[in-house]
């Protein structure tokens, strides 16, 4: 196995606990070439009835999975080590975080070589782990959050400050897709004073434990933190003994909305601070005057990993004087679109999970008016049309009326998988009332984690920032998915972030802020009072 075997990390050092089980990477192109084979060698590598060696490269490395002890123990750890690590001066943190965000730098490579195992396409692993230095550890994002920490005023002899203290503990459970990238982005809270526990889910362990123990680890190592600061390990779901222990503080929860928001419900009533991350259902609005070109590129990002991302365009709103145009350069453009193993050059695609909920949301569309512009079809990995692929061929469904788009599933819910459905309003529609009817429909959406708008026309533009409210994040002219400095990547309002979501720097996500006033004596101390601090004998 060229990455070995990762024992939990815990209280700054390895720990495999008594009866060491193994979750094993079998490399995603073992299991496209023969599924069932591939399930059964992954078992059978689990169960230790076959060793890594008699599977040669198709086993790439292996985590061992925490018992309840380990996990506790986990917590234990971080609640011991937060005195100390809060203690640390923000300086010293913000060192660790520029250096962390070297250190990934320097390890994109392997990190990429295992997300592709794990099934990541090589161009969007790339993309991804190239975007972290962007949003939480960018010196932009850093600086910011730094200066949010504190803030001094003076009124006479009266010294006010306003200043963020960290939680305390917090729990990162990343979600089965990007788990690495997401837990790295959620570490960020390291930089606030707090200690952190993750949990790397048992599907894709590999990445999130070598990131956990390769990248970060060693950095907080090598400037002397606390041992405990940070503990990682693979295991099973962990969120009720998280609700339940006294050692927590904050749950960073990855999931659905649906979930989602009863966890939160199940936190709050627990104590615990939750940081929800859930789904999204953005919509990308393309009026008249869009570079029909630009907008394009931004629209096909929906169909990364097949549509099975949060912060992907899910729905297109096309002004309809250019609709047909649009519709036209993007099917040519999602021609080009086509499975393949995941290290292959420029696949985006990746097996679709949901596949009957795709045909359902599909047939629903189509029998209420939409019209199927281009796709449908299973595929193979080699692009075949096949009634048993794993992969769906990119999909766009048209859609004509604003009014009634949303009581169609495909627009209304998140969906992952690769249909992306265009709405088109009605024409006879003056644009200034188009224009309302638009945002009302953008602010409408249950989900809030981002938007985007393409428009040259400068008060187009403006009163499309002035109106809109419900997204965590908004673009303009500008790549709906693409990572830029100093803004978080992740947050929002409605199903995306539940009732405190918003846009989410962890670094400030898990603090909290404390008012002091302080007044300095203006004289010495009365004789008596020095009398009365004396020590006892002195």
């Amino acid at each position: 196995m060229k990455f070995g075997v990762y024992p939990a990390y815990i209280g700054g050092r390895d720990v495999t606990g008594d009866d060491t089980r193994l979750v094993h990477t079998v490399t995603a192109r073992t299991l496209l070439d023969d599924t069932f084979p591939g399930l059964r060698l992954k078992q059978d590598l689990d169960l230790g009835l076959v060793t890594p060696d008699m599977a040669a490269d198709r086993v790439v490395g292996a985590c061992v999975v925490a018992d309840e002890a380990m996990a506790e123990q986990a917590l234990k750890a971080a609640a011991e080590a937060a005195p100390q690590w809060r203690r640390v001066p923000l300086s010293e943190r913000l060192k660790a975080a520029r250096m962390i965000a070297r250190r990934l730098l320097e390890h994109i490579d392997p990190l990429v070589e295992i997300l592709v195992a794990e099934g990541t396409p090589r161009s969007a692993a790339m993309s991804m782990l190239t975007g972290i230095p962007f949003t939480s550890w960018s010196a932009q994002t850093l600086e910011f959050c730094s200066e949010q920490m504190e803030f001094r005023r003076h009124d006479g002899d009266r010294e006010m400050i306003l200043r963020r203290l960290p939680d305390g503990v917090v729990c990162i459970n990343p979600p089965q897709n990007a788990a690495a990238v997401n837990a790295l982005n959620g570490l960020a809270a390291l930089i606030a004073g707090n200690t952190v526990v993750v949990r790397a889910p048992r599907g894709v362990a590999l990445s999130c434990m070598y990131a956990m123990r390769e990248i970060v680890a060693p950095v907080l190592e090598e400037i002397g933190a606390p041992p405990g600061t940070l503990n990682a390990f693979c295991g099973p779901p962990m969120l009720e003994t998280w609700l339940a222990s006294e050692h927590v503080n904050d749950v960073l929860y990855f999931g659905g909305s649906a979930k989602g928001m009863e966890f939160e419900r199940d936190a709050v009533a627990a104590g615990k601070k939750p940081i929800l991350e859930l789904a999204g259902n953005d919509c990308c609005v393309v009026w008249h005057d869009a570079d029909p070109d630009l907008a394009v590129q931004s629209i096909t990002q929906f169909f990364l990993n097949s549509g099975q991302i949060c912060n992907v365009p899910n729905q297109v709103i096309a002004h309809p004087a250019i609709a047909d145009e649009l519709i036209d350069r993007l099917v040519a453009a999602i021609r080009e679109i086509k499975p393949g193993y995941p290290e292959d050059p420029g696949v985006v695609l990746t097996p679709v999970l949901g596949i009957d909920w795709f045909y359902d949301s599909l047939a629903e569309a189509l029998d209420r008016g939409a019209r199927l512009v281009h796709g449908g079809r299973r595929l193979e990995v080699d692009g075949t049309p096949s009634d048993t692929g794993f992969f769906i061929e990119p999909t766009v469904v048209r859609l004509d009326g604003l009014a009634d788009a949303r009581s169609l599933s495909v627009v209304r819910d998140e969906t992952f998988f690769p249909l992306l459905p265009i709405v088109v309003p009605d024409a006879d529609t003056p644009d200034d009332e188009l224009l309302d009817q638009v945002v009302s429909f953008v602010n409408t959406n249950a989900y809030g984690l981002r938007n985007s708008f393409w428009s040259r026309g400068s008060s187009t533009v403006q009163r499309f920032l002035d109106n809109v409210h419900n997204a965590g994040t908004l673009k303009i002219n500008d790549s709906h998915s693409g990572f830029v400095p100093f803004l978080p990547n992740q947050g929002g309002p409605g199903l995306t972030g539940g009732a405190f979501g918003e846009a989410s720097h962890p670094m400030l996500r898990t603090t909290w802020l404390q008012a002091v006033s302080v007044v300095r004596p203006t004289h010495d101390a009365p004789a008596e009072t020095q009398a009365a601090e004396k020590e006892p004998g002195s």
